[in-house]
């Protein structure tokens, strides 16, 4: 019965995950994302 429990737990919250990514998607918030990742990774390499 435990096992089943930490089943639908993380279905759960992997439907949760999923709908964020999609509501973050719906308000266009790909562009945002993908400007913080670089210009952390060119802070990281040292040209930033």
């Amino acid at each position: 019965m435990e096992n089943k429990k930490k089943n639908v737990v993380g279905s759960v919250i992997l439907l949760v995950a999923v709908g964020f990514l999609f509501l973050g998607a719906a308000r266009d918030e790909t562009a945002i994302v993908l400007n913080k990742a670089v210009n952390i990774c060119l802070e990281c390499i040292g040209l930033g």
